[in-house]
């Protein structure tokens, strides 16, 4: 079997999105929660500060140490992003918490590369998109694939080959392995077991009398490379979204509407792939003094269609213009929720059969399914506004 799972997990996740979010908490060590530490960022983990450590303790070890409330949204939003770039990326994704999942890459090497490369492009997307930093592990077994990414925090990938899997296993404390908690660690350790070559030394029998029968054999499987559990898609997803980080330049008008329009056809692509339609048009807007708005709008039915979606995200847009010009805009993000199966949920129009905005749509797929993503582009249709600036117009 070849390394084809991929395990990807946003370093220090709270505390980097309020990184990402306030320029001046970067390089500086930083913890989310007043009291008690939440999430702590690297440069606070070098003074030794922990998650679920009391707030004067991490004073005590860093005097320069910046506490921060938390920011529920902005980590929701984080991994909605993160998710979306996920599933774009891999067609089996198993989600472990809200910023790190597994995904199964084989079979993609053709259209893809190969796992190593999909994970470079995955975290470079990440970085570029979502604006946070994350770590991938590659391995041909989900274990295999979280002990490679945590060894190569932060900020980085590992790829553990399968003729050196017991190069980068064996040497490895037997705390290390995932499932293993402090209490079967501690047992381990009072026979001498120290690393996972250690564990593997022993009988399957002896670690069953020792952790019982499950522990013991799940134990003895991993130490031998052996894990059947395969990745396992996410439940059904309830929204479809995309988001773009604008850096802190200012944007025109124009400028925003192009963006606006990338990624409702980015968005309603992907459902049209999935079969799925939606009723619910989400705005995200992050502005340049760290403040969040969220704008939505609900259709009369369910749609995947671009320009059904585009319209209503235009407006969306349109009203939220005030706080643009005096706050400035760092972020924006499209989303389509109250998902339908597309076909059960969709009002047919008369002459029924498909509108001819749906072949549309059909024929850019195609086009972008054979020449690339950015090979054709969509430019607003006669009868509907040219600019951010006529939308404005229409619907004052």
């Amino acid at each position: 079997m070849a390394a084809t799972i991929l395990h990807a997990d946003v370093d220090a996740f709270f505390a980097s999105v309020e990184q990402r979010d306030d320029p001046r908490l970067r390089g500086r060590p930083t913890v989310v929660g007043v009291g008690v530490v939440m999430a702590a960022s690297y440069e606070a983990r070098a003074f030794g500060i922990r998650g679920g450590m009391p707030g004067g303790e991490a004073r005590r070890r860093c005097p320069d140490l910046i506490e921060v409330h938390p920011h529920f949204d902005a980590y929701l939003e984080a991994s909605r992003a993160l998710f979306d770039i996920f599933e774009r990326t891999a067609p089996v994704v198993e989600g472990l918490s809200l910023e790190e999942a597994f995904l199964e890459v084989g079979g993609l090497e053709r259209i893809a590369g190969s796992p190593e490369r999909i994970a470079t492009r995955l975290r470079r997307e990440i970085r570029e998109g979502v604006g946070l930093p994350i770590t991938v592990g590659i391995a041909r077994t989900k274990v295999l694939a979280k002990m490679a990414s945590r060894a190569a925090k932060p900020d980085g990938l590992l790829l553990v080959r399968p003729d050196r899997e017991r190069e980068f296993l064996h040497p490895q404390p037997v705390g290390r392995i995932w499932g293993v908690g402090p209490s079967t660690a501690a047992k381990l350790h009072t026979l001498g077991i120290e690393t996972v070559g250690d564990l593997a030394a022993l009988p399957e029998l002896s670690l069953i009398e020792l952790l019982g029968t499950s522990t013991g054999r799940k134990l003895h499987s991993l130490a031998h490379f052996r894990e059947p559990a395969p990745v396992r898609a996410r439940p059904g997803r309830r929204s479809f979204g995309s988001q773009s980080a604008l850096g802190r330049g200012r944007r025109s008008p124009e400028e925003l509407d192009a963006i606006l329009s990338r990624l409702v056809e980015r968005v309603t692509r992907r459902m049209r792939d999935g079969g799925r339609a939606g009723r619910t048009v989400v705005l995200r807007l992050r502005f340049g003094d760290y403040t969040r708005a969220t704008r939505s709008t609900t259709l009369s039915r369910a749609t995947a269609a671009t320009a059904a979606v585009v319209l209503p995200a235009r407006r969306l847009l349109a009203g939220a213009q005030p706080l643009i010009g005096r706050r400035g805009i760092t972020l924006i993000g499209v989303a389509v929720t109250s998902l339908d199966p597309r076909g059960t949920g969709v009002q047919l129009e008369l002459p029924l059969g498909r509108a001819r905005g749906e072949a549309l749509d059909d024929a850019l797929d195609n086009l972008r399914e054979r020449f690339g993503a950015d090979s054709v582009t969509r430019g607003p249709p006669r009868n509907e506004p040219q600019s951010l600036a006529e939308t404005r117009r229409s619907v004052s």
